[in-house]
């Protein structure tokens, strides 16, 4: 992804320092950003991400995705550049 996409709780604005602060249920610790949310132990995808409160989060739990912010225009750029890749059908 580009530098235009920021991490950041879409609850309160904390934003991860890109340290392991998540744990999975199979108890690997990891920074679920790496991964897009999926634990490099077991492959378990995980839908929710928690705000870390002993780093300045919020207790919140919302869904991953949203803690991507400038998400949209990156994927537009993408699939712009596919769009142009593709020749057209004649």
């Amino acid at each position: 992804m580009t530098s235009r996409v920021k991490i950041e709780c879409p609850c309160c604005g904390w934003e991860p320092d890109g340290g392991a602060h998540w744990m999975c249920t199979c108890g690997w610790v990891w920074n679920t950003f790496d991964t897009a949310g999926r634990c490099p132990n077991c492959g378990k995808q995980w839908e929710r991400t928690a705000c870390i409160p002993y780093m300045g989060g919020c207790h919140a739990m919302p869904p991953h995705v949203d803690w991507y912010k400038g998400l949209d225009d990156w994927l537009e750029d993408e699939l712009s550049k596919v769009e142009k890749s593709v020749p057209a059908v004649v």
